[in-house]
């Protein structure tokens, strides 16, 4: 999709948007096409309780979190969702969200189903998205092509895959990526009509009805 970004008038208040996608389904390319596109939108910065690696800046790749500090936070409710990985916290703040929000930014947070389903508990007006693969089938090809890892390894991506598709039913919008340049338009087709409801604009009503 080819926006013209010119005379792009950012909303009132930015969208939540929640993309979710089994691995092999070409969620990644479609998340960093959109937000390389779409003005005003930024990709969730993490928290996390692990340690920096060489290069990453705290506030920009993650925030940095002692877990002393990450467990109190979970406990004072100040994650819209969170999980622990390898041994490690990993969430999104709500303050954080709620700032960019409130700034007529949108974000936009790449999850698995579980963290989909707590960040709709915590904040109903966000906005699902699953990407889809054109079947089964073509994932499991899709994801063999790649000779990166060993078959026991791909054989429980499929398994890990076809537990996260079966909860595509319980989110908003459905993209399928069977071809790259129709899915672009797709995904950006519903993150740029979601940000152009009337309810995120109250200014620009009010320029016209007052």
């Amino acid at each position: 999709m080819s926006l013209s970004t010119e005379k792009w008038s950012m909303p009132d208040r930015g969208a939540l948007f929640v993309v979710t996608g089994a691995s092999g389904t070409g969620k990644t390319t479609l998340v960093r096409e959109a937000l390389d596109s779409i003005p005003g939108l930024r990709f969730s910065v993490s928290a996390t309780t692990r340690a920096p690696r060489d290069g990453e800046v705290d506030g920009k790749d993650y925030h940095f979190l002692q877990r002393a500090e990450f467990e109190r936070r979970v406990q004072a409710g100040d994650f819209l969702e969170w999980a622990e990985v390898y041994g490690n916290g990993y969430g999104t703040l709500k303050d954080q969200v709620e700032e960019a929000l409130s700034s007529g930014q949108s974000i936009l947070l790449d999850i698995d189903t579980q963290g989909a389903d707590l960040v709709r508990a915590a904040a109903p007006e966000a906005v699902t998205i699953f990407i889809l693969p054109p079947s089964i089938q073509v994932l499991a090809e899709r994801l063999k092509s790649r000779a990166t890892d060993a078959p026991e390894v791909i054989d429980r991506r499929i398994s890990e895959a076809q537990l996260q598709l079966s909860a595509c039913g319980s989110f908003d919008y459905l993209v399928i990526n069977d071809d790259l340049p129709s899915a672009h338009d797709q995904f950006q087709a519903v993150l740029v009509a979601e940000l152009l409801r009337t309810g995120r604009s109250p200014s620009l009503v009010a320029k016209f009805t007052d």
